[in-house]
């Protein structure tokens, strides 16, 4: 069993910066694959980032492509997502997930994540 915490959301204007994290109780993240993903109010779920297990390769969705870094630090056992330009359209609740086991499915799908955490919110204003 894994337990995931994120913290660091919060309220920022466009173009500013935020960076979320999402530390893990229990088993390594080493050996996992951990996303990030977000929902605004009346839409789906999305994956935005993802960072592998042992390789740590990152993915991004085009929409934060070059504007989010998604990083991991292996002695705090946290994965932490930095967010830069941010604009109103990325206000969304995030939150963090991560597998039980490695099932080669795409990354982007939350339905391959079994574990998630509670979320933490970040808004964006005009």
């Amino acid at each position: 069993q894994v337990q995931l915490v994120e913290s660091g959301g919060g309220s920022v204007q466009a173009g500013g910066s935020l960076t979320v994290s999402c530390v893990a109780s229990a088993d390594s993240l080493m050996s996992r694959r951990v996303a990030w993903f977000r929902q605004a109010p009346g839409k789906e779920r999305e994956g935005i980032a993802v960072i592998w297990g042992v390789s740590a390769r990152t993915d991004y969705v085009d929409s934060v492509l070059g504007r989010f870094t998604i990083s991991r630090d292996d002695a705090k056992n946290t994965v932490h997502l930095q967010m830069n330009n941010l604009k109103p359209e990325d206000t969304a609740m995030y939150f963090c997930a991560t597998e039980n086991r490695f099932t080669g499915g795409d990354w982007t799908n939350e339905y391959v994540y079994d574990y998630w955490g509670q979320g933490t919110q970040v808004t964006v204003s005009s």
